[in-house]
């Protein structure tokens, strides 16, 4: 998560507003926890529930929402 971060040059509140795409809310703190040194005592690591739901709201985010099918 720290990777995709730094490369996509997101801020902690671009990753919320991503994430909210997606209706996962997450606070500025859970954020900085998992961002800390793993030797903090604050460190949370990153869940797949949480790279997943990101990763699903960077495509809504890049791509917009997905167009209704068309029967």
């Amino acid at each position: 998560m720290k990777k995709l971060r730094v490369a996509l040059k997101f801020t902690d509140d671009d990753i919320i507003k991503v994430l909210a795409l997606v209706d996962f809310r997450v606070t500025k703190t859970e954020l900085g926890a998992i961002f800390r040194n793993e030797d903090h005592p604050n460190f949370k690591p990153c869940g797949d529930q949480l790279l997943r739901n990101f990763l699903n709201g960077l495509i809504i985010y890049n791509r917009g929402p997905r167009p209704p099918r068309q029967s």
